[in-house]
């Protein structure tokens, strides 16, 4: 974690995009063992990137609570352009 936190906000990036590819890829590829433990990476860099970014888990939830029973397209319109 300190080594991803002194390499910059960049490379937590990268990081977490690499996990999002390898977990989407082991869920074609592989069984559940291997999507749960590459689930478990992409969550590890998300919160790292989150701890970075000064993003807290409550304001992600804040957000999913104010976006519970509205569609997906009523939200991604409501969204400044």
């Amino acid at each position: 974690t300190a080594k991803l936190f002194a390499k910059g906000r960049l490379k937590i990036a990268q990081k977490l995009g690499e996990e999002a590819v390898e977990t989407a890829l082991a869920s074609v590829a592989q069984g559940p063992d291997a999507v749960a433990s590459e689930s478990a990476d992409l969550l590890y860099h998300l919160l790292v990137l989150w701890a970075d970014a000064g993003v807290k888990p409550a304001d992600v939830w804040q957000k999913l609570a104010e976006r519970q029973g509205r569609s997906g397209i009523d939200e991604k319109n409501s969204r400044p352009k």
